[in-house]
């Protein structure tokens, strides 16, 4: 299907329809998750939410923010490295250099002597960064899901086949299906479907979320980013609870496939292993992060500068961005949004974040 046409009003009047008649046959207000950030944003700046609000389904923002969900510690850690260690480069993606914590933000950080940070765009400049600055070390701070893991792998590889010493890693790396699997078993909220994340889905497939639906009864499709995406994945959605047959589909056919991209899963568990790891507003998630393996331990920062990152660090006072992250609340319910916290000035990753769910609904309206 064409982009204009996923985006035609007339379509979209269509999809909507469909959907009004389906939940009058389900008899009730069904709460799907959108799990990625994106599609958080795609709803809110083509008004979808209101409309779907009126439809009677109820959309829940989920944890597929990378930036949102990485803990303050592993940022507090980032800040010590450069404020503490003379001739490093701190390099990392620029939301990362916004998120508030009680040592302040890597953007208000003063670097140590002969220090400094780096915004960069693709995690292969780092080497870039190391081979020009001989005499200094670079830090990777490396913060994604699926989607930018695999390339991150690329960059730790190819730095061990070109034996570039004065890079590491400071991971904060994680997978998306484990936090589903923690937010459906905690039943802190009855959700009746997943909007499962395209990109995410082009690397693992589909099979990785089956579990959800054999397991736990609750349908989902993976879908893209497109407004006429989101409606037909929640159309989907709909079709599959009046037949009382959950499953996983794909409505994101032309970038999806069902076996996602085996290389780039190869690529990833060659240079990582799993771990479990905390996640902002989740707490310990089995499986859930990745760490690298023996081979490229070399290349760990934790290990290279002598320290271990604790789970210690709190949220500042009064940011309910963790409860936001499990679709508890909305960002209108935390006490600190539109009052306290901007986007100039935020006072945690929610409102940070391109992906984040609180900056949505300050940018496009509820």
């Amino acid at each position: 299907m064409e982009i204009n046409t996923l985006r035609n009003r007339e379509f979209i009047v269509a999809i909507l329809k469909k959907i009004q008649e389906k939940i009058k046959k389900i008899n009730y207000s069904p709460k799907i998750m959108e799990v990625c950030g994106t599609h958080t944003m795609t709803i809110h700046k083509f008004g979808l939410r209101r409309l779907l609000k009126d439809s009677g389904v109820e959309m829940l923002s989920g944890p597929g923010c990378p930036v949102c969900v990485t803990p303050n510690e592993i940022i507090e850690a980032a800040i010590d490295l450069l404020s503490n260690h003379e001739n490093l480069i701190l390099a990392t993606f620029g939301d990362m250099t916004r998120v508030p914590t009680r040592k302040g933000s890597l953007m208000t950080s003063t670097p140590a002597k002969g220090s400094f940070k780096k915004i960069i765009y693709s995690p292969e400049e780092c080497l870039l960064l190391a081979k020009e600055n001989e005499n200094k070390e670079v830090v990777f701070f490396g913060v994604g899901f699926e989607t930018t893991i695999p390339s991150i792998a690329f960059t730790v590889k190819k730095a061990y086949e070109e034996k570039i010493s004065n890079f590491s890693l400071l991971s904060a790396l994680w997978l998306i299906p484990p936090p589903l699997k923690s937010i459906v078993e905690s039943k802190d909220i009855n959700i009746h479907g997943f909007l499962y994340p395209g990109h995410v889905s082009t690397i693992i497939g589909k099979i990785p979320y089956e579990f959800i639906a054999k397991d736990y009864k609750i349908p989902g499709t993976i879908t893209g980013f497109e407004p006429g995406d989101i409606l037909l994945g929640i159309n989907d959605i709909l079709d599959q609870i009046l037949e009382d047959k959950p499953s996983v589909t794909i409505q994101y056919k032309r970038v999806v496939k069902e076996e996602g991209n085996p290389k780039a899963r190869s690529l990833m568990y060659e240079v990582f292993e799993e771990k479990d790891a905390n996640w902002r507003g989740l707490g310990l998630i089995p499986k859930s992060g990745l760490k690298l393996k023996e081979k490229f331990s070399q290349f760990d920062a934790e290990k290279k500068f002598g320290f271990k990152i604790k789970a210690q660090s709190k949220d500042l006072k009064g940011c309910r961005c963790g409860d936001v992250l499990k679709g508890l609340i909305s960002p209108l319910e935390c006490p600190l949004f539109r009052k306290a916290c901007y986007p100039e000035s935020p006072k945690g990753p929610c409102m940070v974040s391109f992906e984040g769910a609180c900056l949505a609904y300050y940018k496009y309206g509820y």
